[in-house]
Order: C-alpha cells, then sequence, then structure tokens
C-alpha cells in the first residue's frame, strides 16, 4: 500500500459526498399542521375565545417559525448536493485517496533531490492553475514516509506547491507502485547500480504502471501547461511517425498501457537511451496504427488513441530548445498547443529564467507560473543582497 508523507497546508480538498436525502412527507406534514391551525374558526359568544386566539396567534408564530427554519434547513441540504468537495486536512491523505478521485496529473522526480528547482516547480504549479478541478501529484524518490514537510519548510518549493490546493506531494515507492504489473519481476532483478540510465528507466517504468493503476496524464517535469487537454487516450507526437512519452494520458486499466509494460521487460536494455521511453511507444503504437506524416496541424487516431500533433507539446523541436532561453522579437502565439515541452534533457550548460533577461521562458513563467517566478524573482534579490554584503 503506498503511503503518505506529512505536508500541512491551510487550504486542500478532498472528495465527500453530500446528505442529500430529506423526508417529504415530514414536510407536508408541518404544512398541513400549520394550515388547521390558522383555518380552525373560533365559536361564537366564547368568553374564552379572546385569550385563546392570542395563545393560537402565539403558536402559530412560533410554528411559523420552526416550519421556516425547517425549509431552510432542508434547502442547505439540497444546495450542498451539488458541491462533491468539502474541506479536509491534506496530510491524512494516502495516495491511494487522491489517485482514486481520478483525471489526476502525475509528476515524476526520480533522483534523490528534495529541493525542486525553479523548472519543475512551474511545471506542476501551472498544471495546478490549468486543471483546478484536478489532483495535481507529484511523487519524490527523495522523499520517505518518515519525512514530514510544511509551510515553513527550508525548501521554498515545497511551501510553494503545497500551498496550492490540487497539488500533493508524496514519497516515490517503486516496489509498491510495481506490484500487479509486468515490471514487478523486472524491478527485482535489475541492479540499478549497474543501470547506466536508471533514472530515466525508472521513470519510464514508474509512469507506466501508475497510469495503467490509476489512469490520468503523466507529464515530465519540463513542460508547462498552457491550457486543457481535450483527450482521454491520446499519445504526444515528437515528429511525424514517432511518439514521446513525456505526455500521455489513458483511463485506468487500457490494454496499450498494460502492452507497453509487457514490451517494457520483454525487449528490456538499458544501455540505450529512451528504449524504455520514446522508443516503446513508438513501437508499440506502429503495432496498431499505420502512422503517416502530419500535415498542417491536424491530429491522428487510431482505435481509440489519439496520436496528437508535435504541435501540440513540441512546438519547437529538441534540436532548437535552446530557443526557448532566447530573446524574441515577437513571442508565437502557441494557439495550437496544449503545453510546452522546455527539453530539459538537453540542457547541458544548464541554462535558467533570469529575472529581466525578457526571454521566451521568462515570459512563459510570468503567464503560467507566476508564483514561481517571484519567488524566482526574491530569490536573486537575496542573491545578490548577499553578495554585496560580501563585498563590503
Amino acid at each position: 500500500m503506498l503511503r503518505t508523507v506529512l505536508l500541512s497546508s491551510p487550504r486542500s480538498w478532498a472528495l465527500r459526498k453530500a446528505d442529500c436525502h430529506h423526508d417529504g412527507k415530514q414536510t407536508n406534514w408541518k404544512r398541513g399542521f400549520v394550515r388547521t391551525i390558522i383555518q380552525r374558526p373560533c365559536p361564537r359568544h366564547d368568553p374564552k375565545c379572546p385569550g385563546r386566539v392570542r395563545m393560537l396567534k402565539k403558536m402559530q408564530i412560533c410554528l411559523c417559525f420552526f416550519f421556516v427554519s425547517g425549509i431552510l434547513y432542508e434547502i442547505s441540504l439540497l444546495s450542498s448536493c451539488f458541491s462533491s468537495y468539502m474541506p479536509m486536512a491534506k496530510s491524512f491523505l494516502t495516495p491511494e485517496q487522491v489517485l482514486n478521485l481520478g483525471k489526476s496529473i502525475i509528476f515524476l522526480e526520480t533522483t534523490e533531490r528534495l529541493e525542486p528547482p525553479p523548472l519543475v516547480s512551474c511545471s506542476v504549479e501551472s498544471a495546478a492553475r490549468i486543471y483546478q478541478d484536478r489532483p495535481i501529484i507529484l511523487f519524490m524518490k527523495g522523499l520517505t514516509n518518515d519525512t514530514a514537510l510544511d509551510l515553513n519548510s527550508s525548501y521554498a518549493a515545497f511551501s510553494l506547491l503545497s500551498s496550492m490546493k490540487n497539488v500533493f506531494i508524496f514519497p516515490l515507492q517503486m516496489e509498491t507502485i510495481f506490484q500487479e504489473t509486468p515490471l514487478l519481476q523486472w524491478y527485482n532483478q535489475v541492479v540499478p547500480e549497474q543501470e547506466k540510465n536508471w533514472v530515466h528507466v525508472s521513470s519510464d517504468a514508474s509512469r507506466l504502471a501508475l497510469i495503467w493503476k490509476y489512469g490520468g496524464i503523466y507529464m515530465d517535469t519540463d513542460v508547462i501547461s498552457i491550457r486543457p487537454i481535450p483527450e482521454k487516450s491520446f499519445l504526444a507526437a515528437q515528429k511525424s511517425r514517432f511518439s514521446s512519452n513525456g505526455i500521455f494520458g489513458f483511463p485506468a486499466r487500457h490494454k496499450f498501457i498494460w502492452d507497453c509494460m509487457e514490451n517494457f521487460v520483454l525487449k528490456y536494455n538499458g544501455k540505450i537511451w529512451g528504449n524504455q521511453g520514446p522508443f516503446l511507444m513508438t513501437r508499440m503504437l506502429k503495432t496498431i496504427c499505420n502512422l503517416t506524416d502530419f500535415k498542417g496541424t491536424e491530429d491522428h487516431s487510431c482505435q481509440n488513441i489519439s496520436f496528437l500533433n508535435p504541435q501540440r507539446f513540441y512546438p519547437i523541436p529538441y534540436p532548437a530548445w535552446g530557443r526557448y532561453y532566447e530573446v524574441w522579437d515577437k513571442s508565437p502565439s502557441f494557439n495550437h498547443s496544449y503545453a510546452l515541452h522546455l527539453w530539459n534533457f538537453m540542457n547541458h550548460n544548464r541554462k535558467a529564467v533570469v529575472a529581466g533577461s525578457n526571454t521566451l521562458a521568462e515570459k512563459l513563467y510570468k503567464a503560467y507560473c507566476p508564483s514561481t517566478y517571484e519567488d524566482l524573482i526574491q530569490n536573486a534579490q537575496l542573491g545578490d543582497f548577499m553578495q554585496s554584503e560580501d563585498v563590503v
């Protein structure tokens, strides 16, 4: 069973059904009883009648008060039926409880680092803003079940991300994730220390298992969301006839993902980068689809799986990845894109977003992850201040 890491937050949510039942017969009884008292006549020449009338009027007022209160209470019950999400502390939720809510957006960090860098923070924040009605989950290998992080954590990104009501951060427990999948046997036999590309291979395997078990959308941590993805079962074309595995989405227990896990084990070769990633997705897609070149911005579809145009996520192809960190005379609109992959794997020189640089990446941060950008500016100002103090 997956376990949760304690993350305290003032704003959080979980699924809780409102009690939508009310007794219509009881309401009708109240209404009839009040009507009977109001309409009952007073006998003529009855000396006690004036006192009785006053008493009846007081009873009418009291009954009307309780009657109206009852109606208002029932209305409140009915109105609560239209809202399924009620506040609940995030720190008490397990990964299964969140994943079982459905339609999760899943990110993975398979290194040991505990402080998400700005691009990871931006990716998660942008998804949280675009998909406000869906859980955004960041699984981190560096976390353990005993790790306790809160809003005052020394890790600034944790404070930023955990304060978002639909963001959840959990430990990545691979052996648990691979249970009941073809990947468990492979995981029990592989020796991570002897694997050349273990960080990438373990991520490739984990994303397949999570999407197969729970469904939703997987995204790499260098993907900035700019508008919702309308598809439920999709792969993202990196170029014509070639699929990436940096973004994909399927319902739970989808056969295509199961077949991918079986092929992952059958054709495993950890020495070849991408063999268990984009090459796996491409060769499996080719077994069921006749892939053709894209013309214009149309998407392809095969056996109820959408193969999305490269413009959807890769309008800037990987050979030109550096353009994200350049100043453009006119910034592209990305009108045909759902998200943007910034190709961090290619960023060997560790180019970063610099406040005031006016690069395309800085503009994306400002537009889609403003909290991360603000934190970036504050850290830069603090660094400048510390340097000036050292000089003095």
